[in-house]
């Protein structure tokens, strides 16, 4: 091996500190790239093979959780596609019946936080350069001046991010009253209340889905609003200045905006292929709460031909059972997580940071106008 080193080092004048250093890195390398390998191609062949047998014909335990039908059983998993985003057009004529309603000066006060936000966002981050130049050019005056008003536009600031917060629930709050104003007047309407419990199987928790479950989309809805505005206005913003900067200093653009594309394309194609079906599993999460519940309900109900048949034991193992079930999945999902979220924070935090790292880099090493602007970097 230290002959291996001399000879690298002498052909490519490293020393060989350097050399070892090389080599130790690319036999890590090799050696993540060995194990992770065989465990992500047999995750991807794993969840193949699972999603062609449930689609061939659903389990009995979960025919059994879910008291569904064979035609329910075999819908397509939920997913962001084209169905989804039909359903959501047909949700928006009831939570948006009219263009001028309460929901939508919700919606706007919201849009107005989040932008609002994006620009102090960017004040303060000028701001915190400046503080920074203060520091590094020794002026204790203007350090001072600066402290203060950052001191200042932390005020407005605080406030902002806790108006979107507010805002964000008070818009749920309000898609909750208007998809439970309307499932109401539909569940009263030709007793369809009595035909849902006692002629029509295929839902068995209907006060699930009148309580929790319209909940549950309710601030989903709110909080992707909130997930998608800002950052796409952030980088729309980010984008443009960077852009700007790079062309006014004699600097081509277009090879950052191309790595940049790349880089976005390929950690969606990566995410997408070893994402586990999050939505499947969240469905199939609320259905088993649902089904435990409606057990607790059903002994409820039926509290005095229990006590009387002395049933208690039989009921207390459908009710453990039950949990049990909504256990196993609950942990199926935490475990399916962990794998995940590491692969996507180690894409978008140190992939997505490396990355635009060289975005700003390139432009300034190969641009001709920043030799003489130097001291415009803390500004």
């Amino acid at each position: 091996m230290t002959h291996m080193l001399n000879a690298a080092a002498d052909l490519m004048k490293w020393t060989r500190s350097s050399a070892a250093k090389r080599a130790a890195c690319l036999v890590a390398a090799a050696y993540a790239l060995k194990t992770l390998y065989p465990i992500i191609s047999r995750r991807l062949k794993q969840s193949g093979h699972r999603k062609r047998k449930e689609a061939a014909y659903p389990t009995a335990e979960n025919r059994e959780i879910l008291h569904c039908t064979e035609t329910t059983c075999k819908n397509s998993s939920p997913g962001v596609n084209a169905d989804f985003f039909k359903q959501l057009l047909e949700l928006r004529k009831i939570l948006f019946p009219k263009l001028v309603t309460t929901e939508t000066g919700w919606l706007c006060l919201h849009s107005v936080a989040l932008i609002s936000r994006t620009f102090l966002s960017i004040y303060v981050a000028g701001l915190d350069g400046k503080i920074v130049k203060s520091i590094v050019e020794k002026k204790p005056r203007t350090f001072i001046i600066k402290l203060i008003k950052w001191l200042m536009i932390a005020i407005p600031a605080t406030f902002v991010n806790s108006a979107i917060r507010y805002l964000e629930c008070k818009l749920a709050l309000a898609f909750r009253t208007r998809l439970v104003g309307h499932a109401y007047e539909t569940y009263f309407t030709n007793q369809t209340y009595y035909k849902v419990i006692n002629m029509d199987g295929r839902l068995a928790n209907p006060d699930q889905s009148l309580t929790e479950d319209i909940m549950m989309f309710s601030q989903s809805v709110a909080h992707l609003y909130s997930n998608l505005t800002k950052p796409i206005l952030d980088v729309i913003l980010t984008s443009y200045t960077l852009i700007q900067t790079a062309t006014s200093r004699g600097a081509s653009p277009i090879g950052p905006t191309l790595l940049a594309g790349l880089v976005v394309y390929a950690t969606a194609k990566v995410l997408k292929a070893c994402s586990p079906k999050f939505g499947k599993l969240v469905a199939e999460e609320a259905h088993r709460k649902g089904y435990l519940r409606y057990v607790h309900s059903r002994i409820i109900a039926n509290v005095e031909e229990i006590a009387f048949y002395r049933g208690h034991k039989v009921e207390m193992k459908q009710l453990q059972k039950s949990y049990k079930a909504l256990a196993d999945q609950m942990n199926l999902i935490l475990s399916k997580r962990l794998w995940y979220i590491m692969i996507e924070q180690f894409l978008m935090k140190y992939v997505w940071s490396s990355s635009g790292l060289i975005m700003v880099a390139v432009p300034i090493i190969t641009a001709t106008g920043f030799a003489d602007g130097g001291n415009d970097i803390y500004a």
